[in-house]
């Protein structure tokens, strides 16, 4: 088996086991999270006068519906099975022109042509062949059709996203260290990167700008948040409960520098990526 191959199978394993399930339980606290994100992005594909979108990466299905209420339609595409299961459910409770599709947007067969826009909220960072994926969602816009994604910056500059691992790691030596360039939550932290990988999949008029946003969440979901999300989400179920609560009691204190009064407040440095389908005269 080919490391290509491997990945993709390690992403969905990931996302139909024990972190597609932890996203669906946590929904509430992380759509509210990164509501400003969320905005920036419906307030972008709206500004455009577009008629149909595809929400990369879509998840439980957030920003798939809000931008649904104020474009006409959009489709989320996502590799997790709970979280597709959970958006569908929304989307028919809230009566919402959504619709969504269980599959890996690097390889499913979309129909030509079929979108005038494709955005992604943190959904783009996990392709083991992000070349071909981001080929492949060329394929299914119209010629000239926009491509709007947030992504991380660096660790260096979101100290929250790894203060749980680093004050884990005396406990826990063998927790798997994040990989520069390998599908994960920083793979597009270098622009120059993120550039090269859409010139080479037949986007143009790139254009990466940095996003600070500040995101909130309620403190007293912060234990559940940081046990069961992210590298210490992963293993912290194998721990035994001593060692399990040994971890806690060391990492709570840790986020202390985050906390304000009942909220949990930090600044999430991103990038706005944004390019268009080549094939047509640029707006």
């Amino acid at each position: 088996m080919d490391a290509s191959r491997r990945s993709d199978d390690e992403q969905a394993a990931r996302w139909n086991g024990p972190s597609g399930h932890a996203w669906v339980d946590l929904q509430g606290v992380l759509n509210g999270m990164f509501r400003p994100l969320e905005e920036l992005l419906v307030d972008a594909v709206t500004a455009e006068h577009v008629a149909s979108v595809l929400d990369v990466g879509c998840g439980t299905g957030g920003v798939t519906r809000a931008v649904a209420r104020r474009v006409g339609h959009c489709v989320g595409i996502d590799i997790s099975g709970p979280m597709i299961e959970t958006a569908r459910a929304h989307a028919e409770q809230e009566g919402v022109p959504a619709s969504f599709i269980q599959a890996d947007a690097q390889e499913y067969a979309f129909e030509a042509g079929a979108f005038d826009a494709v955005i992604s909220r943190f959904g783009v960072m996990f392709f083991s062949d992000p070349v071909r994926a981001f080929s492949n969602l060329r394929g299914t816009v119209r010629d000239g059709a926009g491509l709007r994604c947030v992504v991380w910056r660096g660790p260096e500059e979101n100290p929250f996203m790894t203060t749980a691992e680093r004050a884990a790691a005396p406990f826990l030596p063998d927790l798997p260290a994040r990989q520069p360039d390998q599908p994960g939550q920083f793979a597009f932290a270098d622009p120059e990167r993120v550039h090269r990988v859409l010139a080479e999949s037949g986007w143009a008029g790139i254009d990466i700008q940095p996003v600070d946003a500040v995101c909130a969440l309620p403190e007293k979901e912060l234990v559940t948040y940081f046990t069961r999300l992210g590298p210490l989400g992963t293993v912290l179920p194998g721990a035994d409960e001593r060692t399990r609560a040994e971890i806690v009691e060391a990492v709570r204190p840790a986020f202390d520098p985050f906390v304000q009064g009942a909220e949990v407040r930090y600044t999430a440095a991103c990038w706005m990526v944004s390019a268009r389908a080549a094939g047509a005269k640029l707006s």
